[in-house]
């Protein structure tokens, strides 16, 4: 237990250091935040703390990455807004008592635009991406396990282009016998080494805390994870958001105020699986700062909620999950996992 109070020391002293934290709207390179996998969709965007085989967990937390994830490979595509498409791909491989190692590439198309001068003449067609190779290792010693994550980022927009390199690191205490799992995870911690222009843009770090519990005598696993623990108060005014609300007294508009529990829980996703086989399970999630950011003040609908499902076809694995980022519409996203093995095993 002396380590896992470590754990909690770690998260208390990252949230106290002045590091460059950003909410939407500033930072670059930040589809490294987007949800990697269907799974972690229809759980609410993040799911830090859950020990099993699913490689696609590694980008989430790459204390994650276990020897049950040897040679299997992942791959992950959502049909996001508009001509957008991202999506994740990944494998490990175990080398016994030195850890595990694992690779993924993540990425994301912004689709082809119309270039044109300062006149509106047509001068062709660009495309605008930006991908992450990424290298990670982990290491568990009875109780604990401990990961690190190396990424080089490339992003190019028409003509120019931007490079970074970043690291993951993170920590998981997992106690298998009570089903409870509790992680630490500092993300996109680095700088860029090439930038769009003369200015360094700030990188997308986060502090997150995250556990799970699966229950001892009935089919559910809860995952809870905090997320941007590095800046606590997340709230946004719009400055050319108009109101009609106005101070009588001055004669100044009446700026929103938002409430200590309302900041709090913008910080929280929370998701839970219903686990009724290998083969079959139900997931559901909510993200209460999509909620607040996406949702309209007249039709909240079901902004921030997701959904999904897990099946195992033969020896393919098939997951689905949906997300209500607005109500524009949903997001959807598909992955599968396979090990090259299951399909050479003698019967």
């Amino acid at each position: 237990m002396r380590n896992l109070k470590f754990l909690f020391i770690g998260l208390a002293m990252s949230t106290a250091f002045p590091l460059y934290a950003q909410t939407g709207g500033y930072g670059t390179h930040k589809f490294l935040t987007l949800p990697n996998s269907a799974r972690i969709t229809a759980l609410g965007g993040y799911c830090i703390a859950s020990v099993d085989a699913d490689i696609n967990n590694v980008a989430q937390n790459p204390a994650l990455l276990n020897v049950k994830m040897d040679n299997r490979y992942a791959f992950n595509t959502c049909n996001y807004f508009g001509d957008i498409s991202y999506g994740y791909l990944g494998t490990a491989f175990s080398m016994n008592r030195y850890g595990t190692f694992g690779i993924g590439i993540q990425y994301i198309d912004y689709g082809n635009f119309e270039l044109t001068n300062e006149y509106g003449d047509n001068l062709g067609n660009f495309n605008a991406k930006e991908n992450s190779l990424n290298f990670s290792y982990a290491y568990t010693r009875q109780l604990f396990s401990y990961g690190a994550s190396i990424k080089t980022v490339f992003s190019q927009l028409a003509e120019y282009d931007a490079r970074a390199v970043l690291l993951d690191l993170g920590g998981t205490y997992a106690d298998t016998l009570n089903g409870f799992t509790a992680s630490f995870v500092l993300k996109n911690m680095g700088a860029q080494t090439n930038t769009f222009s003369n200015d360094k843009e700030t990188m997308p770090f986060e502090a997150q805390f995250g556990i799970a519990k699966k229950l001892a005598h009935a089919p559910f696993r809860f995952s809870l994870t905090l997320h941007d623990l590095q800046k606590f108060d997340l709230t946004y005014l719009d400055p050319n958001q108009r109101t009609t609300q106005i101070d009588l007294a001055t004669g100044l508009p009446i700026l929103q105020q938002f409430s200590f529990t309302d900041k709090l829980l913008r910080h929280v996703a929370i998701g839970t699986e219903i686990i009724f086989s290998e083969n079959l399970q139900f997931r559901v999630g909510y993200n209460h700062q999509k909620r607040k950011e996406l949702g309209l003040e007249t039709r909240l609908s079901t902004v921030g909620f997701s959904w999904g499902f897990g099946l195992k076809i033969s020896k393919i694995r098939f997951n689905y999950g949906s997300a209500n980022n607005h109500l524009a519409g949903y997001t959807n996203m598909v992955s599968l996992i396979v090990n090259p093995n299951d399909f050479f095993k003698k019967k």
